[in-house]
């Protein structure tokens, strides 16, 4: 690279002038486009290389697997080295050498290299319906159930904390129906299903604590070079929503940790978004919004957004109209997509009369460009045909034993790679449903326990009537007996009285003798008697006359 270069060295003219980028617009974001086998990858390697060597950090993703070499450095034994030094011949980088970098392998599955993951608040009902696929009405009813869980104080950290807080929701549907509008349990179960298709996409490895923090990839190594983190994406790839939802997620969380700088002497970070178009397939408007908001934005807080895509007609107008550095590959105009991209693409360079930019897009050789950054007055350059430069690091990946190697001595080794799953909102919903079967089940003990006090006081008070009734029946007969025998008593009492009473023959003579005596002698005393009588009284009365 020139000495007396102002910005990043990138690559050269063929009649020999420097391309560069100047650091102080690198925070005006950019767009490497080009076919497939045009050369994209490495002119990528080539800039994020330099951002380094300049003291900033940079994120991308390596969606092929071949950007990890970055982390090596290149060999003169390598077939590509012929290539790479004549390449730095011709574009006059006197003080190309072989060199690696300061790299940090990361990885949302927590494979190949250390874990990224976010919490599911973090993401937001936004991203989450976007990467479920949710309709508007689902969307409402997902915003709703976050606002819920947080006016309830419970976190949703993580896939099971949504699911909880679902059922939750379904469960207090007529009473959040009333207070937030329709919440429907076929919506609810719609959600729920597309939050299975998620975790089969395996979305569940990402959300989870211990979360990234940003300032992890906002870092230089000891000897000032910027760390340059690169993202295992080729799994990801396979669940391209997930992939573009998490970098969206990250450029969100970007602009929201980092203090407004305006325009800094370099980018506090810049950030390749590879396989661009991923973001924009079949995004809805709210969420195109949302990208053009944070694109346009986050260049004040220091931080430069490079697309890297294949077509460039696949950015929208509306964000590419805010990318300033440009670098294109080689189009085909095969079909009369591609013609348009190439029309599209010449006109988006600022005009250069030595060079027909639409006809040189389609005649570009691999590891050429068309190249216009931003001037230090933040005009777009000439557009300029342009040999790019070649990295000196690895083309093509590491080896697994290299990347083993590299994550054991990395800076972060440890502090991400054992998940942490403390108490949210699936553990507290399911204490308080556990205490509540739990209440429940103690009701519905104490009332079969009532039920069975009753039942058995019941058989108590039967049986004590009972015993009651046969204790009455045996008092009655017991009385009727004890009277009987009373009577009996008083009976035999009697008999013996009359039989006590009853004279023996004896007495009967004698009284039967004495009956006669005095019968005799009464009636004789009765004649005496008598006799007197009737003296006395004719006596009484004649004696008168």
């Amino acid at each position: 690279m020139p000495d007396t270069a102002p910005g990043l060295f990138i690559g050269a003219s063929p009649s020999g002038g420097p391309q560069l980028l100047n650091l102080r617009r690198a925070n005006r974001h950019g767009l490497i486009a080009g076919a497939t086998g045009t050369g994209k990858t490495v002119t990528l390697q080539r800039m994020a290389e330099q951002f380094s060597a300049a003291g900033v950090p940079v994120f991308v993703a390596d969606v092929k697997g071949d950007l990890s070499g970055m982390a090596m450095q290149g060999s003169p034994a390598a077939k590509s080295h012929a290539a790479l030094s004549e390449r730095a011949g011709q574009v006059g980088d006197t003080g190309w050498a072989y060199h690696d970098n300061p790299v940090v392998f990361w990885d949302l599955f927590g494979e190949a290299g250390h874990p990224v993951r976010a919490t599911v608040s973090e993401m937001g009902p936004l991203l989450l319906s976007r990467l479920m696929g949710l309709n508007e009405t689902q969307e409402g009813v997902l915003t709703i159930a976050f606002h819920v869980a947080d006016k309830d104080g419970l976190l949703l950290l993580d896939l099971d904390d949504l699911q909880a807080m679902l059922v939750d929701c379904a469960e207090r549907a007529d009473e959040l129906t009333t207070q937030y509008g329709n919440v429907g349990k076929q919506s609810i179960g719609a959600i729920q299903r597309a939050l299975l298709q998620l975790r089969s996409q395996g979305a569940e490895h990402f959300f989870g604590e211990p979360a990234l923090d940003i300032h992890d990839l906002i870092a230089v190594d000891e000897s000032g070079r910027g760390r340059v983190g690169i993202l295992a994406a080729d799994r990801l790839m396979a669940a391209p929503k997930l992939y573009a939802s998490f970098l969206l997620w990250l450029l969100s969380e970007l602009f929201e940790a980092l203090p407004e700088v305006g325009d800094p002497d370099k980018p506090k970070l810049v950030f390749f978004f590879d396989e661009a178009h991923l973001l924009f397939d079949e995004a809805p408007p709210a969420l195109l919004e949302k990208v053009e908001q944070v694109v346009r934005l986050i260049r004040s807080k220091g931080v430069g957004v490079y697309f890297v895509t294949q077509n460039p007609i696949d950015i929208p107008e509306k964000v590419a109209g805010q990318l300033g550095n440009r670098v294109q590959h080689a189009l085909r105009a095969f079909t009369p997509r591609d013609a348009e991209a190439v029309a599209q693409a010449a006109k988006t360079f600022r005009a250069n009369a030595g060079v027909d930019v639409a006809t040189a897009i389609t005649e570009l050789k691999v590891g050429e460009a068309l190249v216009s950054f931003l001037q230090e007055d933040g005009s777009p350059s000439p557009v300029e045909r342009t040999l790019i430069a070649p990295p000196g690091s690895r083309l093509g990946p590491v080896t697994d034993e290299e990347r083993k190697v590299i994550l054991s001595t990395s800076p972060l080794a440890g502090t991400y790679d054992t998940a942490v799953d403390r108490d949210s909102a699936a553990e507290i919903l399911a204490g308080k449903a556990s205490a509540a079967a739990e209440a429940a089940e103690d009701a519905k003990a104490a009332a079969e326990q009532a039920r069975l006090d009753a039942t058995q006081a019941k058989e108590q008070a039967r049986l004590d009537a009972q015993a009651a009734r046969e204790q009455a029946r045996l008092d009655a007969q017991a009385a009727r007996e004890a009277a009987a025998a009373e009577r009996a008593r008083q009976r035999a009492e009697a008999a013996a009285a009359r039989e006590a009473a009853r004279p023996t023959m004896t007495e009967k003579m004698l009284q039967s003798a004495a009956r006669s005596a005095a019968s005799s002698i009464g009636r004789q005393m009765a004649g005496s008697i008598g006799q007197q009588l009737v003296r006395g009284l004719l006596g009484g009365l004649f004696k008168g006359r």
